[in-house]
């Protein structure tokens, strides 16, 4: 697929913004955008990896890239006419998106969610990732009575003092950058039912956004004492053993860029994530190159700071390798998968969420979303200790369930965490579960809980 413009700052991201929203697989892409015309080319395969033969989907690529370069003009002109364009909204409209960023901790989520409920909102979407010992997470609410927008002022401070609270209930003295916010009736990024793990990649923009401004990228703060950060510190040691992620810059000096190299894992939307904060760190990618070799991906980038200046610093240089290194490693997931479907109701999330962490498995991410009356829920878990969960254990919890039903995958390999079918891990590769005394069946708990709230659980299909 070729793209030929007019170059503009920002153009490359929304292109690639397109195709990632399409789930289209970049497996080769050549760049060019020095000088007044932009000029790409990219090779791409279908979600399951085939060619693309449909006339539809194809048509349909560029009607959108067509769209959203008209837009961006339109936009353009307009700002340069000092015309204040007021937010298109998408009829969605009834939920007030919350914003928050902080210090992770084990059962967070069951804290956030338990606050939801006390305050009376219902979780219509929400979307959260945690990466050294940092969580990001939006969530769209609503009324619980009206089922409206929450827009009294009075009420949303209320919301937002209690969840700083909530997220700022810990020793760490990162949770200083604790942050809640709030934008009424926020559109950009709801899905409104799209279903099977779809996300905007305007949300996971806005997550890199504010994962980035808890700099998730340093070594998480963990003291002897702190034994609710434990998890979050050995989860990042172990990484630190396994990390295949490699940034490396240097100067090209003949035309004042600075190189990026990038070597690491394949995955999808890998393209997305290095784009997109390089974008929102304030650099304009002049040329690059990617290919994908089998499960390994190769990336480079000539860039420049906004300003025309390369990155002539080693501290700046330090910075974005650190930064470009998070952003690839925040979205993949190790840990087992739970799907759940119920009714929508204020409480659900909560209910599931304390049932796990009661027995001691802590959530690093989570997607939300509601369909109709449905809850679709998935949740990735871990082992509170910072340990990997043995598929046996899971396999006979799935088994004690029954009749109540639960999707259970294995994702314990680096595996993206958005919209991924990829295979998963043996059971085997996983280290035995030691046995733990006085420790109480997840799956009695969560069959005596479940069944006594009426919650009539189905696999996600």
């Amino acid at each position: 697929m070729k793209v030929n413009s007019e170059n503009k700052q920002g153009l490359l991201l929304e292109v690639v913004q397109i195709l990632t929203d399409m789930n289209l697989i970049i497996t080769k892409s050549y760049i060019s955008s020095d000088g007044g015309w932009f000029m790409d080319v990219f090779h791409v395969k279908d979600e399951h990896g085939n060619k693309l033969t449909d006339k539809s989907v194809i048509n349909h690529i560029k009607h959108a890239i067509g769209t959203s370069r008209r837009e961006s003009d339109f936009i353009k002109a307009s700002e340069a006419n000092n015309n204040s364009l007021e937010p298109q909204l998408a009829d969605h409209g009834e939920h007030t998106a919350i914003e928050m960023t902080g210090t992770d901790r084990p059962g967070l989520f069951s804290e956030i969610f338990a606050a939801f409920a006390d305050l009376h909102c219902n979780v219509m979407e929400a979307h959260a990732w945690s990466h050294n010992a940092r969580l990001a997470c939006i969530a769209y609410v609503s009324d619980d009575n009206t089922h409206t927008p929450i827009d009294d002022p009075s009420r949303l401070a209320s919301i937002e003092d209690h969840l700083s609270t909530v997220i700022r209930a810990t020793a760490d003295p990162a949770s200083n950058s604790t942050h809640v916010g709030h934008k009424e009736n926020e559109t950009d990024g709801f899905l409104a039912g799209q279903g099977k793990g779809c996300m905007n990649s305007n949300m996971e923009r806005r997550l890199h956004q504010l994962m980035l401004s808890v700099r998730d990228f340093d070594e998480p703060f963990c003291e002897p004492s702190s034994l609710s950060l434990l998890s979050s510190k050995l989860e990042y040691c172990d990484h630190k053993e396994r990390k295949t992620t490699i940034v490396s810059i240097g100067n090209c000096e003949e035309r004042g860029y600075s190189i990026v190299t990038v070597k690491s894992k394949d995955r999808r939307r890998l393209m997305f994530d290095t784009i997109c904060t390089l974008v929102d760190m304030q650099y304009v990618i002049f040329h690059a190159a990617l290919r994908s070799d089998g499960a390994d991906a190769f990336q480079e980038y000539f860039i420049r700071h906004i300003d025309g200046r390369a990155l002539n610093t080693e501290g700046e240089k330090e910075r974005v390798i650190k930064c470009l290194e998070a952003a690839i490693e925040r979205r993949v997931c190790e840990g087992v998968k739970l799907e759940l479907c119920a009714e929508n109701r204020v409480g659900l999330l909560s209910d599931i969420t304390r049932v796990l962490r009661e027995n001691g498995l802590t959530v690093v991410r989570a997607d939300v979303e509601t369909q109709g009356q449905k809850s679709l829920n998935a949740f990735y878990v871990r082992d509170i200790s910072g340990n990997k969960i043995d598929m046996e254990f899971v396999e006979s919890v799935k088994k004690e369930m029954r009749p109540i039903h639960l999707e259970v995958k294995n994702e314990d390999t680096k595996i993206d965490t958005v919209g991924s079918d990829e295979p998963t891990a043996s059971a085997s590769a996983t280290p035995q579960r030691q046995p733990q005394p006085h420790r109480f069946s997840l799956g009695d708990i969560l069959r005596s809980q479940m069944e006594r709230l009426s919650l009539n659980f189905v696999p996600t299909k």
